[in-house]
């Protein structure tokens, strides 16, 4: 039997805007390192996403040893910092947790509210700032960065195979984004999955992800359909929510490579606990 694998790692800096593959990646006490550090808020500090500005989705990130890059289409970059340290401190609200964050600067302000065509702000998360992962799920020194609520979500090769034989036509893997795409099991193994090693770094799979609209929007285009939803909530409705992937938390720090091996640790019923 061939191993389960790490086949993709996927870093989203900036909530809710494009992400990165990488061939390999520090893990730091909030997940992979960058991931979701900066969001952008509207000017009460309510977080924004493609939830209801799919236009996000085409703002393209990269990192280099120094900068965050941000590029969209006949604009020039915007090159930012790869750590804020001063700055106005805002107060942030991601569904009910606020938390600090640091403002990054007017000109990221005045060039993401351009392209989006709305008025926002940039904020970034600082090393200091401990946003805790809901305790009904976590240990007590779990944390996150401004992730919905998880540092990692997990979905193998083989789920979305058996979603895209469901579907009129097949969708890519980046409508769901993933931090960790593993191949090797077959399509909802991991709704079995509790404990995990990848590589050397162990995880727990405490919940499975409810989806929004944000998989109906299309990352290349930026425009929104019926699919994948449509085709979920025939097929992974539970309680009125639909559910693709699971959310995880990590046990240390450390590095994750593609082609590390995912050996799985402890089983239990299917989360969500779909035809029982």
């Amino acid at each position: 039997m061939n191993p389960i694998t790490l086949t993709d790692i996927v870093v989203y800096p900036v909530k809710s805007l494009s992400g990165i593959r990488v061939a390999q990646w520090p893990v730091t006490k909030t997940g992979l390192r960058y991931d979701r550090q900066w969001m952008l808020v509207d000017r009460n500090g309510q977080f924004l996403s493609q939830r209801k500005i799919p236009r996000m989705a085409l703002v393209k990130t990269a990192l280099d040893n120094e900068n965050l890059v941000l590029s969209v289409p006949d604009r020039e970059h915007l090159v930012l910092p790869l750590s804020v340290d001063d700055g106005e401190r805002v107060s942030c609200t991601i569904w009910q947790d606020r938390c600090l964050a640091i403002r990054v600067s007017h000109q990221a302000d005045q060039w993401l509210s351009d392209f989006l065509e709305l008025d926002c702000r940039l904020v970034f998360q600082p090393e200091h700032t401990v946003r805790a992962v809901e305790g009904h799920y976590a240990c007590d020194d779990d944390q996150v960065a401004f992730s919905d609520g998880f540092p990692f979500l997990i979905i193998s090769e083989g789920s979305l195979a058996a979603l895209n034989a469901a579907m009129p036509a097949p969708l890519p893997m980046n409508r769901f984004r993933p931090n960790l795409v593993v191949s090797g099991c077959e399509g909802y193994a991991e709704d079995y999955w509790r404990e995990i090693v990848i590589g050397t770094i162990g995880f727990r799979l405490p919940k499975p992800c409810s989806r929004c609209s944000v998989p109906t929007v299309n990352q290349e285009t930026g425009e929104s359909g019926k699919e994948p939803l449509a085709t979920l909530n025939r097929s992974r409705l539970w309680q009125n929510k639909v559910y693709f992937g699971q959310n995880a938390l990590h046990n240390q720090c450390g590095q994750l490579v593609l082609g590390d091996v995912l050996s799985v640790q402890l089983t239990g019923p299917p989360q969500p606990p779909l035809g029982l």
